[in-house]
């Protein structure tokens, strides 16, 4: 049990119970995650009353401001250091901030402007940016060796797959107990508000924080435009905007496709993507275990080309199939992610790297980054509809659609995914930190915190003084 940070020493291997408490906080994050994508919005168009344009601009506004957002918090949070931790201070301080604002969401009714519902989703938005945000970069420094931090993200991508279908399945459940899909939401949303607690309190007494100590210059604002600069970090942002894209380019077009040129109904179609969801449970420890393997970079390449070699086999498996589709499915499935884990894990990788060159903490502020490029790849996979209508494909329910246009929507559904998974694989192409490059950056690393940490300690043991000890340290 831990109570408070501590910034003394390497960090011991990590036990699974413990690397499992920690992921569990994945488990409401990834319900929202998806509540957000599939259910919300057709809540309070449907259910709620508003009006459907409405509910889309109040949605994309708070996207679009919401960016910047997390770019600010992600460099608070790289800047913050009390005795109770850093990251851990606002995971603790984010989880009120959400729920609060998850309560205000069902507070929502027919009279709420647009405006109102942008403040609610701001707020809510605001608090899921401080948890998620605080729980990457924590999972970025709770294991700093190569092969811990692939297991860490193995588990946090694991378990987030189980807050996902336990969100798919409540509002089934409900609606076979003979409640209505809007009720099936709101115990949707409940779900989430009484998993918040409990997760981040596992999370508190059963980790420690390694506060990492600081040897660099004092922060100057302009010096996080060179990161842009940086060749890994502009790899890292573009495969992240293309493995998002992919499977969100697919994810738009899914019912249709399905539907229409797969000849599946609506309930079969819906089962076959809680088996590609699901998979994820097996994917994520599959591709932990192969990036220690082989490389998180070779990783991501192998499960990008098997991800796009699923999807090349899918229009030649026979119409309506369901038991010749699921394991596609859930083949694919597994893949995708395998995506998020060396994503996750490459990142703080990297963010190690720059931090040996600076000697400021990265953490936050890159998976900052990548959560921007992630949002800005969903606003992205909304373009499709705008595709579909090009093509002629009538989206209406009760429309028939000629041949060609349900040509048309296979060629766009099979390729555009596709070629973006596969331009992310192809980022790495060429990438030198390898395990053994990132093994000498740690222990160069470990080398100089011990080092600060040592001088700090006989600081305080000549004066007594600890804010002087505080003081000392570059800011």
């Amino acid at each position: 049990m831990a109570s408070q940070g501590t910034s003394s020493g390497p960090q011991q291997n990590l036990s699974l119970p413990l690397i499992l408490a920690f992921a569990s906080a994945s488990i409401p994050i990834q319900a929202l995650v998806l509540a957000i994508s599939v259910h919300l919005p057709r809540y309070f168009a449907s259910h709620v009353g508003l009006e459907l344009a409405a509910v889309g601009a109040a949605f994309a506004m708070v996207r679009l401001i919401d960016i910047p957002i997390d770019v600010m918090l992600g460099t608070a949070m790289d800047r913050t250091r009390t005795r109770f931790g850093r990251y851990r201070l606002w995971l603790v301080l984010g989880a009120p901030v959400l729920m609060a604002g998850l309560w205000l969401l069902l507070q929502a009714n027919n009279t709420t402007s647009q405006l109102g519902l942008s403040g609610i989703l701001l707020f809510l938005y605001i608090g899921y940016s401080m948890m998620y945000l605080s729980h990457l970069a924590w999972g970025g420094v709770l294991g700093p060796s190569y092969e811990q931090r692939s297991r860490v993200f193995g588990a946090i991508i694991g378990l987030g797959v189980v807050g996902a279908v336990i969100v798919l399945g409540i509002p089934i459940v409900m609606n076979e107990m003979g409640h209505t899909d809007g009720e099936g939401v709101r115990a949707m949303v409940w779900f989430i508000i009484a998993a918040i607690p409990v997760t981040t309190l596992l999370v508190l007494l059963t980790t420690r924080e390694k506060i990492t100590p600081e040897t660099g210059k004092a922060f100057r604002p302009v010096d996080y435009l060179t990161l842009l600069k940086r060749g890994n970090v502009l790899r890292l942002l573009a495969a992240d905007l293309c493995v998002t894209l992919g499977p969100g380019w697919m994810a738009a077009l899914y019912l249709f496709y399905f539907k229409d040129s797969r000849g599946f109904d609506t309930t079969a179609a819906n089962l076959l993507l809680m088996i590609y969801i699901a998979a994820g449970f097996v994917g994520a420890p599959f591709a932990a275990w192969l990036a220690n393997k082989i490389g998180k970079h070779r990783a991501l390449m192998v499960t990008t080309t098997i991800y796009s070699l699923g999807l090349v086999l899918i229009p030649f498996l026979p119409k309506g199939n369901f038991l010749i589709f699921a394991p596609g499915m859930f083949v694919v499935g597994a893949m995708a992610a395998g995506f998020g884990v060396m994503i996750r894990a490459l990142t703080g990788d990297i963010a190690d790297e720059i931090r040996l060159d600076t000697g400021r903490e990265w953490m936050g502020l890159m998976y900052a980054l990548t959560i921007g490029t992630t949002k800005i790849a969903s606003g992205l996979s909304a373009l499709t509809f705008v595709l579909l209508a090009y093509i002629g494909y009538q989206a209406k329910a009760g429309a028939v659609n000629t041949p060609q246009a349900i040509q048309s929507l296979e060629l766009v559904y099979i390729v555009g995914p596709i070629v973006f998974v596969m331009i992310a694989g192809a980022c790495f192409i060429g990438y030198k930190l390898t395990p053994e490059r990132h093994a000498e950056i740690r222990r160069r690393l470990d080398e100089r915190d011990a080092l600060t940490e040592g001088g700090a300690s006989a600081l305080e043991s000549l004066t007594g003084d600890t804010e002087l000890v505080t003081a000392s340290r570059p800011s």
